[in-house]
C-alpha cells in the first residue's frame, strides 16, 4: 500500500510527537527531587515540555489541513498524535500536582508507575518507527505490550489505596498519595489509548 522509498511527513511527525512525550516521561522518571525548589524545577521543565508537544501538535494539524492526500486517513492521524499528547499532558499534570502538595516523597507504588508508563512510551517510539517505515503489522506487538503495562498499573492502583488506607493515618497524607496514584494509573490509561488507536489503524490498513 505504502511506498518505502520516501519517508512520509505525517508518520515522520508522529515519531516525532512520540519522541518528545517519551523524552519528557524519561526526564520525570529519571529526576532525583530532594527539595521543594526540585520539584519547581521539575514542574517548569514538563510544563515546557507540554508547552512544546502542543506546538507539534499545531504543525501536525496545519500541515493536515493544507495536504491534499494523507498515508491513511487523516482522522486517524490526527487521533494518534492526540492520543499521544494525553500522555504528556497527563505527566505534566501529575508533577504539577506533586509541586502544589509540595510533594519531595516518591514511594516505590510511585516508582512502579512511573516504571511502566516509562516502557509504555518506549513501545510508543517503537511503534511509531515502524509506522515510519510502512511496517504497519510490526507495530502490534508493541501494541500488547502497552496493554500489559497498563494492566499491571492497575494491579499497583489496587494494592497501593489498599495499603494507603491500611497503614496511613494522617488524612491529608491519605489525600495527597491518592491523587497521585489515580492520575499515575491515569496516564497508564492514555498510553492503552495509543494502542488501542495503533490497532485502529492496522485494522483499516495493514
Amino acid at each position: 500500500m505504502f511506498s518505502s522509498k520516501k519517508q512520509d511527513p505525517f508518520f515522520a511527525s508522529l515519531l516525532k510527537i512520540a519522541e518528545s512525550v517519551n523524552e519528557a516521561v524519561h526526564y520525570a522518571n529519571d529526576f532525583k527531587i530532594t527539595s521543594i525548589a526540585d520539584l519547581k524545577e521539575l514542574s517548569v521543565t514538563l510544563k515546557q515540555y507540554e508547552t512544546d508537544g502542543d506546538k507539534l501538535i499545531h504543525e501536525l494539524i496545519f500541515m493536515l489541513n493544507k495536504s491534499f492526500m494523507t498515508p491513511i486517513e487523516r482522522e486517524d492521524i490526527l487521533e494518534l498524535a492526540v492520543r499521544m499528547d494525553d500522555v504528556l499532558d497527563g505527566i505534566e499534570g501529575c508533577i504539577a500536582h506533586f509541586e502544589m502538595f509540595s510533594l519531595t516523597e516518591v514511594d516505590d507504588y510511585m516508582r512502579d508507575f512511573l516504571k511502566y508508563i516509562v516502557k509504555s512510551t518506549d513501545e510508543i517510539v517503537a511503534a511509531m518507527g515502524h509506522l515510519t517505515n510502512k511496517k504497519l503489522i510490526a507495530m502490534r506487538d508493541h501494541s500488547i505490550l502497552i496493554k500489559d503495562y497498563e494492566r499491571k498499573c492497575d494491579d499497583v492502583l489496587r494494592t497501593s489505596i489498599k495499603q494507603l488506607f491500611l497503614h496511613e493515618k494522617d488524612p491529608i497524607r491519605i489525600i495527597q498519595f491518592k491523587d497521585i496514584y489515580e492520575q499515575l494509573e491515569e496516564v497508564a490509561d492514555y498510553c492503552q489509548d495509543v494502542a488501542n488507536t495503533m490497532d485502529t489503524i492496522i485494522m483499516r490498513n495493514a
